[in-house]
């Protein structure tokens, strides 16, 4: 992969109980507006590691609402309503007791990370190598579907064509075609430390790890795991070293 300087900046994961941020003291408006922001940052952030990324950041800004917000007597916590678009999330402060409140707030969040972008023009179903991929930094309109390495890509191939600096996401990525149906292939058999590999014909087409019809030389028709360009193996056989786990 082509080396490119991206400008990191170290930032913790400021854990403050996600679904559950909880003031100890009687919160006036300003502090459960405080409460809020650091929920919802903490909480993409928090996201934003479990999809992978690294070293993500997050500036997170709470729209101030039209009914004024009472104080509130008692520990005030915050509850994540709706944070599948980090553009647009909703977050409810709630104020315990029977003269207690709920309020929600629109929260928006911009995220940004290392991701995986195309170095280059690449044809769809052209086999992706490191060569083709960067690591830049991109805000993300979404924490779900990104590439956040390039490891994930490679081997792997566009649907369609990828343009040069596009932000991958999985859903752009197939695993590429490796045996087309009446291509001859090698029939490989591992067990052990003994192989036997005979010729055969492929009847479907399949990526690495499909399952497809092969015609051996006796003519039998068997059902055989694809493991790479032209090869394949039993479907009965266990899953070897050479084949995809």
């Amino acid at each position: 992969m082509r080396n490119k300087t991206i400008v990191t900046r170290f930032l913790p994961v400021l854990l403050i109980g996600i679904f559950n941020g909880v003031l100890a003291a009687p919160a006036g408006p300003e502090q459960v507006l405080l409460q809020v922001r650091q929920a919802a940052r903490a909480h993409v952030l928090a996201q934003a590691v479990s999809a992978g990324l690294s070293e993500p950041l997050a500036e997170v800004t709470v729209v101030p609402g039209s009914r004024p917000l009472a104080p509130c007597g008692r520990a005030v916590t915050v509850e994540a309503v709706d944070t599948r678009l980090p553009a647009r999330m909703r977050f409810a402060a709630v104020c315990p007791g029977a003269d207690g409140w709920r309020y929600e707030f629109v929260v928006r969040a911009q995220v940004s990370a290392p991701v995986v972008v195309s170095a280059t023009e690449i044809p769809a179903g052209k086999v992706i190598t490191d060569e083709d991929l960067l690591l830049e930094r991109h805000e993300l309109a979404s924490l779900t579907d990104v590439v956040a390495t390039p490891r994930a890509a490679v081997g792997m191939s566009g649907k369609r064509t990828l343009r040069a600096g596009e932000v991958l996401r999985m859903a752009l990525l197939a695993a590429p075609v490796v045996v087309k149906r009446g291509d001859a292939v090698t029939i490989v058999a591992r067990r052990d430390q003994i192989e036997v590999s005979m010729a055969g014909e492929a009847l479907d087409s399949g990526a690495r790890g499909a399952l497809v019809r092969v015609r051996n030389a006796n003519g039998t028709v068997l059902r055989a795991r694809v493991t790479g360009e032209g090869t394949v193996e039993p479907a009965d056989m266990p899953v070897t070293a050479q084949s995809p786990d």
